[in-house]
């Protein structure tokens, strides 16, 4: 079997009786992500630890916490663990289902039984596909343009690879899936958008070969007839691994070169990142073994007894008691508008920063994927897509309209927390006349983020600052004798003026 049977004798648990503390010195230094916060890639996933020391300093147990641009949602999950009360929400449907399963995990014995029934079910029909003129199923096929220069097997035993020359049989494997159409997921809807390589003309027919379209229509095909939660996971698991099944995974030459005994004519096998950039030379890599991969990692992760939070997606009932969490799938100026007024203590958020991170272009594989139609015009974001008409005036045009709608719902005394950096003026300059505007919003202070390690959206563009910034803003007159005060005023790099980007 591929997967191994979870031991529940060293299995931790993710639902301890309560949280330690977080420390402010734990933001200078932030782990990497790790089991669930790592399981999923999404764009600009912020450190935990920030997100757990401002909701402990912000609040106190049983408050409502709102995050109204949810993005990956790993603050769902500390927050209903800290025991208090959550909203989340995103435009971006990949982001509801991602927090959706946070909240909702199935345990590591029921996923694995999953698992072993849907190997038992088409592990073999997707190995097929793969069947090398030796018998052996092949691992990976390095691509040159729309040629297979080499195929890849595993040895018996070792980590090392067999290099093969593509065989008929291996040409016609790829020839039989050629014009394969998907049958449970929708093409993508791309725009003109050099920076992420997309162009309205792509389709998935480009991001995946027929053979992997048939053997992930294979795989959702199993998920079926699973329970909800657990079908989730398991779509997920999918959307997790989908980059390395596509055509984005790019071939690393000459890595070695120059090592002492380097081979510089080895060839490595790189990863999906950020963009759809198709790359002449490329690998396709087998689909089980991706689905496999990643499904051993989140089982690794996931608890020994489930959790039950109850879930509401109906933004008028913040109010009520019964419920731990409301996920709201919307664009947020709409939904806030139905939020009782004054009834959220703190709001935690990143918001699109500028023409930073195109977040909805970048999820549309995995919302294809998960069957999810995107409503790309409500959007709050900056678009090097000509055709979306997402600029810069309309960005602190709508900014400033969720500003005010964040102002009504925040109680008196609440907490604003937002992480920003863009690198020009103009992206800033909503969140220097919100206070005018709002009539209700003050600015407290600011201070600098500290990435787990470099990540490959932080913004190295000209006139970007080195660090995101977590701003402060306070509803109502602030005072210096409040409690929280110290919370902040202590944390390395805290400043009380406005950050200022490069080019002023």
């Amino acid at each position: 079997m591929s997967f191994a049977r979870p031991s529940e004798s060293i299995q931790m648990s993710l639902f301890p009786q309560s949280k330690p503390a977080t420390k402010s010195a734990d933001l200078d230094v932030p782990k990497t992500y790790t089991g669930l916060a790592g399981f999923h890639k999404y764009w600009g996933k912020k450190p935990i630890e920030s997100l757990c020391y401002l909701v402990e300093k912000c609040t106190k147990e049983e408050d409502v916490v709102m995050d109204p641009f949810l993005g990956s949602g790993l603050i769902s999950l500390e927050c209903v663990l800290r025991n208090r009360r959550f909203v989340g929400i995103d435009i971006n449907p990949f982001s509801i289902e991602h927090a959706s399963f946070l909240l909702d995990l199935p345990t590591s014995q029921e996923y694995y039984q999953a698992l072993i029934e849907i190997e038992n079910s088409v592990a073999e029909k997707i190995r097929n596909t793969y069947l090398t003129s030796e018998g052996k199923i092949a691992s990976h096929y390095l691509w040159e343009g729309d040629q297979i220069v080499s195929v890849w097997i595993k040895p018996e035993t070792g980590r090392s690879r067999i290099e093969l020359v593509p065989s008929a049989l291996d040409l016609n494997s790829f020839s039989t899936y050629k014009d394969y159409k998907p049958l449970h997921f929708r093409n993508l809807r791309f725009f003109t958008n050099s920076r992420i390589n997309v162009k309205p003309t792509m389709t998935v027919s480009d991001v995946f070969t027929g053979r992997a379209m048939r053997n992930i229509d294979l795989l959702i095909e199993s998920f079926a007839n699973y329970p909800a939660h657990l079908k989730r996971a398991l779509l997920l698991t999918l959307t997790s691994s989908a980059g390395q099944m596509s055509n984005m995974v790019f071939a690393i030459k000459n890595r070695s070169a120059g090592k002492r005994n380097g081979n510089g004519d080895k060839i490595e096998v790189g990863s999906w990142v950020i963009g759809f950039w198709l790359p002449d030379t490329h690998f396709e890599i087998n689909v089980w073994n991706c689905f496999k991969n990643r499904a051993n990692k989140l089982l690794k992760a996931l608890p020994a007894e489930r959790k039950y939070y109850a879930v509401s997606n109906d933004a008028a009932s913040v109010e009520n008691l019964g419920n731990d969490a409301w996920l709201i799938n919307s664009d947020c100026r709409s939904a806030l508008k139905e939020i009782p007024p004054e009834s959220v203590a703190f709001v935690c958020t990143d918001p699109p920063h500028s023409d930073r991170i195109p977040y909805l272009e970048l999820s549309e594989l995995w919302n294809s994927l998960l069957g999810y139609s995107v409503d790309f015009d409500s959007e709050i974001v900056v678009s090097n897509a000509k055709e979306r008409n997402k600029s810069k005036i309309n960005y602190n045009s709508e900014m400033t309209e969720f500003f005010l709608e964040i102002s009504r719902v925040l109680k008196p005394n609440g907490y604003i927390a937002l992480y920003f950096n863009a690198r020009d003026e103009e992206s800033w300059q909503y969140l220097k006349n919100i206070e005018k505007i709002s009539g209700t919003l003050n600015f407290i202070g600011c201070f600098p983020m500290t990435y787990s390690a470099t990540s490959v959206v932080q913004d190295n563009r000209k006139g970007a600052m080195k660090n995101d910034y977590i701003i402060i803003y306070q509803k109502g007159q602030p005072y210096t004798g409040h409690p929280l005060t110290s919370a902040f005023v202590h944390l390395p790099g805290w400043s009380s003026q406005f950050p200022a980007n490069k080019g002023e």
